[in-house]
């Protein structure tokens, strides 16, 4: 079974473009090389997309190779599989790392006890549900990312297939 996906890379120092194509090749098996483009909505960085396909999973590996890199913004995707749900990655380096479930059309889902949990933390703790439910679904890293979203689009598309 193969699972497919894609990783945006939205701004990475030049320093920094190296280390991501080797932390993907490490968790793909394959060597990465990947377009580099400067990124318009952070002068002095760049950007790159990859399109990938492999084992289910992959998406995670490859964000938790990325996870913890101060100056990186990225998102890795995985279109659910049979037995696995979809799944998007996020960071950036001022809200650090998001993880959610994913629809077919890529909207974020959450569970029922997590929308009950929140219900219940609204009320006992005074917190506002708006708020609380836009932590649920990532909204902070949505806006942050937008902008770097919005500068990729007509980037080149490449597929990389991992191997075994």
């Amino acid at each position: 079974m193969s699972a497919r996906g894609v990783l945006y890379v939205h701004s990475a120092p030049a320093a920094l473009c190296p280390h991501v194509e080797w932390a993907v090749a490490g968790v793909v098996g394959v060597p990465v090389k990947l377009d580099w483009e400067s990124q318009p909505a952070a002068p002095g960085t760049y950007r790159a997309e990859l399109n990938w396909q492999g084992a289910p999973g992959t998406s995670g590996a490859v964000a938790s190779a990325l996870k913890g890199w101060q100056r990186l913004r990225y998102e890795i995707t995985e279109e659910a599989t049979p037995g696995c749900d979809g799944v998007r990655y996020s960071c950036t380096p001022t809200l650090g790392f998001f993880c959610a479930v994913t629809s077919a059309s890529g909207e974020v889902m959450v569970s029922e006890a997590r929308l009950r949990n929140a219900m219940e933390r609204s009320i006992a703790q005074d917190l506002d549900l708006v708020e609380e439910l836009d932590k649920l679904t990532g909204r902070a890293w949505d806006e942050e990312l937008e902008p770097f979203r919005y500068a990729g689009d007509g980037a080149p598309v490449r597929w990389l297939h991992a191997a075994g």
